[in-house]
């Protein structure tokens, strides 16, 4: 049985920080995992500051640590805070970089088969709408993207962006995100990463990755609040003058009235209104991150190695991870039940997941013959017990004797 190594009062102490841990199993960070409280202190402390002082006032006294905040973020990506734009979530992130790329009509973009929904039907979007081919390369025999079909798809002349979901929502894959990245800067080809699902479980090098936009989400591995996310954007990106569809009066200065001037790094992505108190609490979710440290990234998937072992044993349920590398994402299968009521099920015994549907990855989820499956995700905080008692609470719910 895999086992996990990390010193007990280190778990003890991420513990502490988690209050909730004492009367919850926790298994769904892959969708919003349970914020520590030096985040829910920075958010609700800023909240409380906008009651008694005012929002303008409130967030020009905090500009230090609104600084800071991008500080923070830029350094679990490798990068500098110049390079990083603060959004609503990844998928505007997406968004934001999509709508930089001159696509016209017979333009390609490359994908791969298992990229996110959100972003799946906004390529078909530019698709229906500008008239681009949008290509799906190939996977891998034991899954994830082949670097090689995105090699030969991105080769023609008319490609202007590849764009992959490094780990899905619907699997425990872990694509080769970095092979994809050595294709495209050899094609000179820009490179567009969902890494909403890897920021926080995972080391990330944007310099080593190779993009020119990486798109990512607080709410997940990373622990912060809901509602705010961030894009990174590369020098060359920004050299080449990319710039969003719509940018406003946050992204760029009106300067004469037939023209505007684009702000200098990457906040022309910004629009001028977000929500300063999440901003803060990302900022201190990326600050509680790197103390954390390589834990963060070798736990959660010891765990998952752990959940996934245990599964696999239980009659009728069918572990659906395919790939050369998981992540801490493990989807299940259960014959004959829908994932939906078994994680109710869960809830009810105080342990949360999470659910993924045929739509969440149609093209995946065809190919594995699954409807829906059951998404459980442990971080570092968790522990091996609780492992254990989620196995224990689905081979009872499906009427199977537990793994010992």
């Amino acid at each position: 049985m895999p086992e996990t190594s990390t010193p007990t009062d280190e778990l003890a102490r991420w513990r502490a920080d988690t209050p909730a841990t004492s009367r919850l199993v926790h298994l769904n960070n892959a969708g919003a995992s349970l914020m520590p409280e030096p985040v829910l202190a920075a958010v609700t402390a800023h909240l409380a500051r906008e009651c008694e002082i005012g929002g303008y006032e409130a967030s020009e006294e905090e500009a230090p640590h609104l600084a800071a905040a991008y500080e923070a973020v830029a350094a679990l990506l490798g990068t500098r805070a110049a390079n990083v734009a603060m959004v609503e979530n990844a998928t505007v992130a997406v968004s934001q970089a999509l709508s930089a790329i001159p696509f016209t009509a017979g333009d390609r973009l490359v994908t791969s088969r298992i990229d996110y929904p959100s972003n799946q039907i906004m390529y078909l979007s530019l698709a229906h709408r500008l008239g681009i081919e949008v290509v799906q390369a190939d996977d891998l025999p034991e899954g994830g993207v082949d670097p090689e079909s995105v090699r030969r798809l991105a080769r023609q002349p008319r490609c202007r962006l590849v764009s992959l979901t490094w780990v899905p929502t619907n699997s425990g894959l872990v694509q080769d995100a970095h092979a994809v990245g050595e294709v495209c800067a050899e094609l000179g080809v820009p490179y567009l990463v969902d890494a909403c699902q890897s920021v926080g479980q995972m080391a990330v090098d944007v310099a080593r990755l190779r993009c020119d936009y990486l798109a990512g989400t607080a709410r997940k591995f990373l622990r912060g609040p809901r509602g705010i996310g961030f894009l990174y954007v590369s020098d060359r990106a920004l050299e080449r003058g990319d710039q969003p569809l719509l940018p406003d009066m946050r992204g760029a200065d009106w300067v004469a009235p037939g023209e505007y001037r684009l702000a200098a790094g990457a906040r022309r992505f910004e629009n001028w209104e977000f929500a300063y108190a999440l901003v803060l609490g990302m900022g201190e979710a990326a600050r509680y991150a790197a103390r954390v440290g390589p834990a963060a990234f070798t736990r959660g998937r010891e765990l998952a190695a752990r959940l996934r072992s245990r599964l696999a044993a239980l009659p009728g349920l069918r572990v659906l991870d395919r790939g050369r590398d998981l992540s801490a994402l493990v989807t299940a299968e259960i014959a004959g039940r829908d994932a939906e009521e078994i994680k109710l099920a869960l809830r009810q015994r105080g342990i949360n997941t999470s659910v993924s549907r045929r739509k969440d990855g149609l093209l995946d989820m065809e190919a594995k013959g699954a409807a829906s499956a059951l998404r459980l995700s442990p971080h570092y905080f968790n522990t091996e017990d609780e492992v254990d008692a989620a196995t224990e609470a689905l081979a009872e719910l499906l009427g199977r004797r537990s793994p010992g």
